[in-house]
């Protein structure tokens, strides 16, 4: 008795091209015959993986390669799977289900040619019944993949055009948005089986479904755990029992039920224990535990689930304004008031397949690793697999879940409504037992879009489009499947189609007209209660351009360079962005190296400019999220860390010098000097674990150094909070050209803020004195300053393309030093780290 288990996964699969289709013509001659025939495919994977595996294809990711691959996504595929069974397989003697967990996207599914079902929609799972088509024996499975665009064109025709961003209306079918480009990501449109399938065999009864919803409350100097599992059975549970073991953390309770199916096929089971909280990594540790689910009649054993949790509460903040003005919006963890230090997460590939569960870990550790505590899975993406969250979990780091609709209008009527509401419910209960996922949002940028982008004069203006999910049926399901966490209906939202989304007053925001439209100094314009997403452009680091584009190509304006340029007028906008800040580059092939560094230092000033002045409203504001953490293939784009490959061919996410500057911005503690109508003020945040003895000086200095006027701080900065230290350093007289303001505080960054644009400063041509010193991980490079150097910088990926710096944009006056730690070096020269294109700071042309 039991279950049994077969997984389909691995290798043993091929795929082919089905000719004939009117889009067959679009294959490259040289390729039809194999194509034709069948080609080795993993699973899971997807249709371009396999086709470069099978060197059908060249890599899209470097020079102009993208456009060559449109044709792959007009072609309908077919995977196919031989498996033999013995004749006492217990696969052939009962119940049998085939469990998809995740197909890309329209597919027809058969088994030994019995039709087993059809699928439309990426972000679910399905299991068929599969048990009659089964044999002793030889089997053959196949999953048939019909061309997405042509689904689409069929289902405008039934409800109707709607109007869409990018070039294809990803808006009417379930698959990644994203998938179809965006103003970061390649157009690649996948097919494919996208996450393990597996035949179940089981006998009388199994669990279909699991929830956990594990939260925690203070009693009495402790920790009180509720669990609350949810099981929903497949077949005669009659007379049988449900038996919930939790275990860890020195936890040992278990609760029996009997598995008696309600109406709706759930039976429901509690138990409450003393734990000790999940945390996230800003505010504590992160114990979790295992919970074991076990169907049984007696001491015989139907089916078992386990999965992993960890207790804690989350409450979403919105309390209203005593006069009515506005409302807060924050999140409480445990009790506990947190200023979310965000970035938003997109896919980290366009092959989404290729993202492993190391390469989950590290990316979150090394946005953990930049203070910051919370990712916001953006709903142009996916809902990620089980392996992001786990990881989220193990590493504290919270999670915001997007429902998977973005920045268009979403018909309602069927076989639509249907679909969101099967997605939905899926992965709510999918994700239940993750600790990290702290909050539910219905959309990215569908109801501000709705209210304000004049989505009524377009076509499909009279349609609907999708306030329905985001108002009535997402909030439903939430409350139904997991009322442990809060739901927003968007991102912008006020909380209420009655109010304007985009409200700085209300809810969250999004900050766009700065990047688009205005000198980002604008984001001191903006008092908001909590901001979901900002950015400023930047490109990538120079190895991953080394290894996307040919050395004449290496120019901002080439054609292969404009193909990793996303945003309409995006180089327009960094041109644009940077006069009056720093020197404008050139944008040709001989300017490549000036051009990187300006227009990486202008992205990283500009954001940590946003980031501090939002901390620096803390109370009134409850959190920044900014835009992006990570990119899906080499690109221009708004992020922290670029995607790029090594000699090996291995993705490797690079630091940008975004990455620095948000790790500062983001520190527990912060000093940060912002320039308010009255005059310069210091602004001391404390988002430590406790109180912040802040002892230091202000000055006010010339470059050379000089010292002219001190300001001494005294002061306790309770935990998260902040205090405004009113700067009376005068520089009434003095040329301001000449001068910075300079915050030393005990326990913080030192802080210099010149009182003038760089572009309008005395900034003396660079002088400095360097060594390198190899060491066991690298080596050490240290510069001792023999004039002032604004934003000193070393970028070692020039010498060995995987090495990292420990630290980067540092100011230093005449006298002072610094040391760099160099990881990574692989056997270079360290005095390879000496050379101006390695070692350089601002200098004015």
């Amino acid at each position: 008795m039991g279950r049994t288990r077969l997984e389909l996964s691995g290798t043993r699969w091929t795929l082919r091209a089905i000719p004939g289709t009117a889009a067959w013509q679009q294959v490259p001659p040289a390729a039809r015959d194999r194509l034709a025939a069948g080609i080795a495919a993993t699973v899971p994977g997807c249709v371009h993986t396999d086709l470069l595996a099978a060197g059908l294809i060249d890599d899209p990711y470097p020079g102009t390669s993208e456009a060559d691959q449109h044709w792959v996504g007009a072609q309908t595929w077919c995977y196919r799977h031989e498996f033999e069974l013995a004749p006492d397989s217990d696969l052939l003697a009962g119940h049998c289900d085939l469990v998809c967990l995740g197909l890309d996207t329209v597919a027809d599914v058969t088994l030994n040619g019995t039709p087993l079902g059809s699928t439309a929609n990426m972000h679910r799972r399905y299991a068929f019944a599969a048990g009659e088509a089964l044999r002793p024996g030889g089997n053959l499975l196949e999953i048939g993949f019909a061309p997405a665009l042509e689904y689409i064109a069929r289902m405008q025709q039934l409800v109707g055009e709607r109007h869409h961003v990018e070039a294809d209306p990803y808006n009417l079918i379930r698959k990644m948005a994203c998938n179809f480009g965006w103003d970061w990501g390649p157009r690649l449109i996948t097919a494919g089986i996208w996450k393990p399938l597996a035949l179940v065999g089981w006998q009388r009864a199994r669990l279909a479904d699991l929830s956990v919803l594990a939260t925690a409350e203070p009693a009495d100097g402790a920790w009180q755990g509720r669990l609350r599992v949810a099981a929903r059975t497949a077949g005669d549970a009659g007379g049988a029992q449900l038996t919930v073991t939790v275990s860890g953390r020195g936890a040992d309770a278990t609760v029996t039920v009997p598995a008696e199916p309600a109406p709706d096929g759930w039976t429901s089971a509690e138990l409450d224990l003393p734990v000790q909280p999940w945390w996230p990594h800003s505010l504590g540790d992160q114990p979790l535990y295992e919970v074991e689910v076990v169907l049984h009649d007696g001491d015989t054993v139907l089916d078992r689930e386990s999965r992993r949790t960890g207790f804690r509460s989350t409450v979403l903040d919105t309390t209203e304004d005593a006069d009515g003005t506005g409302a807060t919006f924050g999140l409480v963890i445990n009790g506990v008031e947190v200023f979310v230090r965000g970035a938003n997460w997109i896919p980290d590939d366009a092959f989404v397949t290729r993202v492993t569960p190391q390469r989950y870990r590290e990316r979150i550790q090394q946005a953990r690793d930049a203070h910051v505590d919370l990712l916001r899975v953006w709903g142009g993406g996916l809902y990620e697999t089980d392996e992001f969250y786990a990881a989220c979990d193990e590493l504290g780091m919270l999670v915001w879940q997007d429902f998977a609709l973005a920045c268009s209008p979403y018909p309602e009527e069927e076989p639509f409504w249907s679909q969101f509401e099967a997605e939905a419910r899926d992965n709510v209960v999918r994700l239940s037992a993750h600790p990290s996922l702290v909050i539910w949002n219905g959309n990215n940028e569908a109801s501000w879009g709705h209210q304000e982008w004049g989505w009524d004069e377009l076509p499909g203006g009279d349609l609907s489009w999708g306030g329905g999910y985001y108002d009535e049926l997402f909030p439903r399901i939430v409350a139904e499947l997991d009322p442990s966490r809060p739901y927003w209906p968007g991102s912008p939202s006020s909380g209420s189609p009655e109010l304007r989304a985009n409200d700085p007053d209300r809810g969250t925001i999004h900050v766009w007209d700065v990047w688009n439209e205005r000198d980002y100094t604008g984001y001191g314009d903006y008092a908001p209660r909590f901001v979901a997403e900002f950015g400023y452009q930047g490109p990538a680091t120079f190895a991953t351009w080394a290894r996307t584009l040919a050395p004449a190509d290496r120019s901002a304006s080439s054609a292969a360079m404009l193909v990793h340029q996303k945003a309409k007028d995006g180089n327009l906008k960094l041109r644009n962005g940077i006069r009056g800040h720093l020197p404008e580059p050139g944008e040709g092939v001989d300017d490549f190296d000036d051009w990187l560094f300006a227009m990486q230092l202008q992205q990283a000033r500009a954001v940590r400019f946003g980031i501090e002045r939002w901390r620096s409203l803390r109370g009134r504001c409850r959190g920044s999220i900014l835009w992006q953490l990570n990119d899906c293939w080499p690109v221009t784009s708004w992020s922290m860390l670029d995607l790029g490959t090594d000699a090996t061919g291995a993705p490797v996410a690079r630091r940008k010098p975004l990455w620095y500057a948000v790790r500062s911005a983001y520190a527990d503690r912060l000093v940060t000097l912002q320039r308010r109508a009255d005059g310069w003020t210091a602004v001391l945040v404390n988002d430590g674990t406790g109180d912040w003895p802040a002892e230091g000086v202000l000055d006010l200095r010339r470059l050379s150094g000089e010292v002219l006027w001190s300001q001494a701080v005294s002061a306790v900065v309770r935990v998260r909070s902040k205090l405004d230290i009113a700067v009376r350093l005068d520089p009434a007289g003095l040329p301001v050209a000449d001068l910075a303001l300079v915050a030393t505080i005990a326990g913080a960054e030192r802080t210099v803020a010149l009182l003038t644009e760089d572009v309008a400063a005395a900034l003396p041509e660079p002088g400095y004195q360097a060594y390198a010193t190899a060491d066991a991980d690298g080596a050490t490079v240290t510069v001792r300053a023999t004039s002032f150097l604004r934003s000193l910088c070393l970028f070692p990926d020039r010498v060995a393309e995987n090495a990292e710096v420990d630290s980067l944009l540092i100011d230093l006056f005449p006298g002072e030093t610094h040391s760099f730690g160099v990881r990574g070096l692989a056997g270079a020269d360290p005095d390879g780290l000496l050379v101006p294109t390695v070692l350089r700071s601002v200098r004015l042309a």
